[in-house]
């Protein structure tokens, strides 16, 4: 393949549109005020390439981020496909995430951040509380994994995939978020929502009130309704609700990227 031509023209379709589908995603995490600077990282793995992945340029603001300036790199962090920038990758979102994708063959995506609310939940002895209608389509998904300092070190991947397990939604103690779908579609609503659910616990916890928590039951049967069906262990979703994975909600959410700025389609 000619090295000179633009990557859209270098690459698969079912690769471009991967590089679409996670460009879209920075754009939104953006959009949705859940990025730290220039850190963190999304990933998505490319259709067809075992152990090849897409992630970010070290030094890009994600409002910044086009289906061009991704990078793709393998399982030991080689750099197959780079754009034409003056970066490379941050060594801690290799880490992390190579660690998943060589785990979790089901896992699509990738979604690990740094927000005030996420950080502010993660550091909470009681974690995420099942206190709202929002925070307990996370009942029995959640996973832990203990701080263990910055994550340079490539020996805490065994550990953070254990901590996982088969679950689809971490909150990395005293760190931040992380959550993995099928899709960037289901990853990034999955992170939206997990947010969400942050931010609200927050708010209670400051108002020095006692907290009216569901009952049981009630617990129960919002897990099961607002669960995705797919998932281990949890059947019998309603039929109106199971089978979820974001593709309504993922195509309202690029036509609002599309009026604002279309750029990360380049």
């Amino acid at each position: 393949m000619n090295p000179y031509l633009p990557i859209r023209e270098r690459v698969s379709a079912a690769e471009w549109q991967a590089r679409l589908d996670l460009a879209a995603c920075y754009r939104l995490v953006a959009r949705y005020g859940m990025t730290d600077l220039i850190y963190n990282h999304i990933t998505v793995r490319v259709p067809g390439e075992e152990g090849h992945f897409l992630i970010n340029a070290f030094g890009l603001m994600y409002e910044e981020i086009t289906a061009s300036s991704l990078f793709k790199i393998d399982l030991e962090g080689r750099v197959i496909e780079r754009p034409d920038l003056p970066y490379e990758i941050n060594h801690a979102g290799y880490v992390i995430h190579s660690a998943i994708h060589a785990a979790r063959h089901d896992v699509a995506c990738v979604l690990h951040t740094h927000t005030r609310a996420g950080m502010a939940v993660a550091t909470m002895e009681c974690g995420l509380l099942p206190a709202t209608q929002g925070a307990l389509r996370f009942h029995g998904r959640i996973a832990y994994h203990a701080f263990e300092g910055p994550a340079v070190e490539e020996a805490e991947r065994e550990r953070l995939v254990a901590d996982l397990g088969d679950k689809d939604v971490m909150i990395l103690r005293n760190h931040g978020l992380l959550t993995c779908g099928s899709s960037v579609a289901e990853t990034f609503l999955l992170m939206q929502r997990l947010e969400t659910a942050c931010k609200v616990q927050v708010d209670l916890m400051a108002a020095n009130t006692p907290l009216h928590l569901p009952s049981a039951e009630a617990i129960e049967k919002t897990a099961r309704v607002l669960g995705p069906s797919r998932l281990k262990g949890r059947e019998g979703a309603e039929a109106s609700l199971g089978n979820w994975n974001g593709q309504r909600e993922w195509s309202a959410l690029l036509r609002q990227i599309d009026r604002d700025d279309p750029s990360w389609r380049d």
